[in-house]
């Protein structure tokens, strides 16, 4: 496991919060608000030279204000808009416990998968990666749940992730994303979006 993980898998329970910023360092939670602040300003800066279309089909589309306060509705709502996903992922980043999104999108990714070949070598991936014991990337869930995905890697199939990806996506919901919505990251973006500012402020 990560050293800087910050869900610490529990026996007792299916998962546990991700830590809040005021648990670390005040020097690393200066540095990870320089890290986000960054990464948003460079999403929402303008370049006037080129056009519109130009700007569409090179990268994601810009979110209007009316985008940004769609996704304070659900957590559906927020993941389902690209931009919205992608500072979503910043923000868990910021909280160090982007592998709740990281492994949310990969079994989205897996569900769609029709060849067995590729639902088996995926299941695999996702197996490696998130759920075994001191995976890079492990998620919090009970033993249980563990077994049951290790037990499904024989013979794969559409739901043996369903399971864990719903207790991820409850934590998220749950925790992570009323954070998400009353934390400063959104604020900015919020008033950034409405024209407030230029750019998420240093």
């Amino acid at each position: 496991m990560r050293e800087n993980l910050a869900c610490v898998l529990s026996q007792n329970m299916a998962f546990t919060d991700c830590m809040k910023p005021t648990d670390f360092a005040a020097e690393k939670k200066g540095i990870k608000r320089k890290n986000w602040r960054n990464r948003i300003r460079f999403l929402l800066k303008t370049n006037s030279s080129k056009s519109i279309v130009h700007l569409m089909t090179t990268r994601p589309h810009r979110p209007t204000a009316d985008d940004v306060q769609q996704w304070a509705q659900s957590l559906d709502k927020l993941l389902s808009h690209k931009y919205g996903k992608a500072v979503f992922y910043i923000f868990l980043k910021s909280e160090y416990c982007e592998e709740n999104i990281e492994f949310w999108t990969a079994c989205e990714e897996f569900r769609i998968l029709t060849s067995k070949k590729e639902m088996a070598s995926k299941a695999n991936s996702i197996y490696e990666d998130f759920i075994k014991n001191e995976a890079p990337k492990e998620i919090n869930v009970d033993f249980h749940t563990k077994n049951d995905i290790a037990e499904s890697l024989h013979e794969p199939n559409t739901a043996c992730f369903l399971s864990a990806q719903r207790k991820v996506y409850s934590l998220m919901e749950n925790n992570s994303y009323p954070r998400f919505i009353y934390s400063d990251l959104y604020k900015e973006l919020s008033a950034a979006a409405r024209g407030e500012g230029k750019h998420i402020k240093s």
